[in-house]
């Protein structure tokens, strides 16, 4: 549980400070780019969040694609830009396609494009971003574009990102740089490329997973005297902001969106209840009824994954260090048990908790033969990947994003992503919950970036209600929902105003 709480009110919200979570001990600095064949082998990231495993993903590519690195392709998109650095320009076309099909599922996000159009609030904005490289991402950049920010982007995660999606958006002069398989020293690389431009400072930073930030924190300290401020919407780098915080290391203000309602209870809930099926089916094809899973986390992720998994016909098993949610999985009917009680019999392992080594090689060693691990946390220090990366075993790749790793005896594990995050790694995600999340970033960005000077200290803020309240209604018109109101007796009894918030600040259900 989060401890050491503070309070912060912010035109009428409050922002809770957590318990100091130590950076892991950087293990090496960034490096001038080496030889093609440096990059393609396995290196240690500097990060325990995004990358901190080793990877193999560039000895795993499909003999039909183009193996040449696109760092070392020359490409130029059709205006004569080659500012950016994608995995091939000419797939621009499919991933129009996409992103167009992405804006029919993104209500909100096109309305307050159209609302906003005209008034240009991000105007002079200059945004670094470091996202999944996503159809629904693509639309929020083109969204922060109408409304006048630049942006720059790179990828959070090496293996979400949609090819066609990011040349789509090279071809329309955004500097993108990500393609689906990097090495830990292409990620890296590609968010050096979004920040060290000459002529070009951010002055915001729209993060996930806080690799951005802390790679400029490292590199480039001296950014952080125009940069505005930091719009973070991961746990894990949630957890580094407060950890900023409470060393007195923050030097801007930050919105925590991770702990937004509207992100916690629509993308962190329903956005895992169905996508945690489709990354399993598209990697193994197996069939969910009868079979013993373990999901280690009840928080809004692993409620999503517990609910979807249950209704499928598993027996599903919770780990948990906080009492309340572990009583939450035990009234929804879940089995509350320690790891090492079932991990010898469960056919699934699944973690959610945004923690490290949660899963360790003691675990691995006593899994069943072909027991599936997986990971739906965006860090993915969950799974003690590294430890596998031992002589005596042996790794097999059978497809896309899927390893056996082999024991002596012959038992095998069915490794999904290498430990990465499973979802946006091996399958999608549904993209109206993405319009969601994708719309509270947005007017995350614009608050912080329109607010005047002392309204937001150096430290971490929530979104104020309202602002919740506003992205949840954009999105009913879809269901034809129709909100009642309440009445001028109603309200004054209630001590509310009509228009909301309808909610006190604290609250986070």
């Amino acid at each position: 549980m989060l401890s050491n709480k503070k309070k912060y009110i912010v035109n009428g919200n409050s922002g809770i400070k957590a318990q100091q979570i130590q950076f892991a001990d950087q293990k090496q600095e960034f490096n001038k780019r080496p030889t093609k064949i440096g990059r393609r082998s396995l290196s240690r990231s500097i990060s325990q969040s995004s990358t901190d495993s080793y990877s193999s993903a560039a000895s795993y590519t499909d003999s039909s694609d183009d193996e040449t690195s696109p760092r070392d392709k020359q490409q130029k998109n059709s205006k004569g830009s080659s500012d950016f650095c994608v995995k091939n320009i000419k797939q621009a076309e499919f991933g129009r396609r996409e992103i167009e099909i992405a804006e029919q599922e993104m209500p909100a996000l096109m309305a307050l494009r159209k609302r906003a159009q005209g008034e240009k609030p991000l105007a002079g904005a200059k945004i670094v971003g470091c996202t999944h490289i996503t159809a629904q991402t693509a639309v929020l950049m083109e969204t922060l574009g109408a409304l006048g920010a630049q942006c720059r982007w790179a990828a959070c995660n090496i293996y979400s990102t949609l090819n066609e999606v990011a040349a789509a958006l090279a071809e329309s002069g955004f500097p993108v740089f990500a393609w689906k398989g990097e090495s830990e020293d292409d990620f890296w690389w590609c968010i050096d490329r979004c920040v060290n431009v000459e002529g070009w400072q951010p002055n915001m930073i729209l993060d996930d997973g806080g690799d951005l930030t802390h790679w400029i924190y490292k590199k480039y300290p001296n950014m952080f005297k125009k940069i505005k401020g930091i719009v973070e919407e991961s746990v894990t780098g949630v957890h580094r902001l407060y950890q900023l915080s409470k060393a007195g290391k923050l030097c801007v203000p930050a919105m925590n969106v991770n702990d937004s309602v509207t992100k916690q209870k629509f993308d962190n809930l329903y956005c895992c209840r169905e996508s945690i099926l489709d990354g399993l089916k598209r990697t193994t094809d197996m069939m969910f009824g009868g079979k013993q899973v373990v999901i280690c986390g009840y928080g809004e992720v692993g409620k999503g994954c517990c609910a979807a998994l249950k209704a499928m016909g598993s027996i599903v098993y919770v780990t948990e260090i906080d009492p309340i949610c572990a009583l939450q999985a035990c009234m929804d009917g879940f089995r509350l048990v320690k790891l090492n009680e079932v991990i010898r019999q469960v056919d699934i392992v699944i973690t959610c908790t945004g923690n490290k080594n949660v899963v360790t090689r003691e675990h691995l060693d006593r899994m069943k033969n072909s027991c599936i691990v997986c990971n739906m946390g965006h860090s993915n220090t969950e799974i003690d990947v590294a430890s596998l990366r031992t002589p005596e075993l042996t790794w097999e790749r059978v497809r896309s994003q899927v390893d056996h790793v082999i024991w002596p005896d012959g038992k095998r594990i069915v490794l999904l992503a290498e430990g990465r995050l499973l979802n946006l790694s091996c399958s999608t995600v549904p993209t109206f919950v993405l319009s969601i999340t994708a719309t509270t970033q947005a007017l995350a960005l614009i608050e912080l970036y329109n607010a005047p000077e002392g309204r937001y200290k150096q430290d971490v803020y929530l979104l104020p209600k309202k602002m919740d309240e506003y992205v949840a209604s954009l999105h009913l018109p879809t269901f034809d929902a129709h909100l009642t109101e309440l009445t001028d007796e109603q309200a004054k009894y209630l001590g509310l105003n009509k228009n909301g918030p309808f909610k006190p600040n604290y609250y986070r259900c």
